[in-house]
């Protein structure tokens, strides 16, 4: 019995404390669903990168602290299941990753600019994850859409590999090909919920190491 209830205690604390702990019953309140985002238009000037590494919460949170990103959204890309959802991407049998849809002014910030927040604020060479969260869903993934782009993130590898990471980085570079926004309650998700347990006990904390490391790149409102 003693060996039940601490499994359970694990199971009970991972559930507070990760991504896909989340239910729809956190949602929120109808008003609030209807505050959550208002419509996003981008300008003839603007660029989109997508990028996927852990909990979209976080990922989406970072980019939008980024001086020159304009609109960061949440969603779901990578893989080959049509339209999927926050519940069967949670499966793991979809091919996708929670991945965030970064709008940005290129005369303000560069693609390499994004690449560097990218690899800067997670962890590459974990597989298949960010803790607290594991799973193919929440694997590393920079798309890109260019050979420039690509080019780029290739680059930004091998510095890395051979500055810090000893040749460890798994993060996939990947062709993109199509963006499945999600379901609008996790837009803005961060902002919305401060008081969340996942978000108090992760996003927040892992916004704040990546804001600590990359004072220069920050909206002056984000600064500290």
């Amino acid at each position: 019995m003693k060996l039940s209830k601490s499994v359970f205690a694990i199971v009970f604390s991972l559930s507070l404390f990760s991504c896909l702990g989340f239910s729809k019953k956190d949602k929120g309140s109808a008003q609030e669903q209807n505050e959550i985002k208002a419509v996003y238009t981008p300008t003839q000037n603007t660029k989109v990168a997508y990028f996927a590494s852990g909990c979209f919460w976080c990922v989406e949170a970072i980019f939008e602290s980024v001086e020159g990103v304009e609109e960061a959204v949440s969603g779901y890309a990578g893989g080959q299941t049509k339209n999927p959802t926050y519940q069967s991407i949670g499966t793991g049998k979809t091919g996708h990753a929670e991945t965030v849809a970064v709008y940005y002014n290129p005369q303000k910030v560069s693609f390499k600019t994004l690449v560097t927040v990218f690899f800067g604020s997670h962890n590459p060479t974990t597989k298949n994850g960010q803790h607290p969260d594991y799973g193919t869903q929440y694997r590393s993934i920079a798309f890109y859409e260019t050979d420039v782009e690509k080019q780029i993130i290739e680059n930004k590898i091998a510095q890395l590999n051979k500055d810090i990471y000893d040749g460890k980085i798994v993060t996939e570079v990947t062709k993109h090909t199509k963006f499945y926004k999600a379901e609008e309650y996790h837009q803005d998700f961060e902002k919305r919920n401060p008081n969340q347990g996942y978000v108090k006990a992760v996003s927040i904390p892992r916004l704040n190491k990546f804001k600590s490391k990359f004072p220069g790149l920050l909206k002056h409102k984000d600064k500290h």
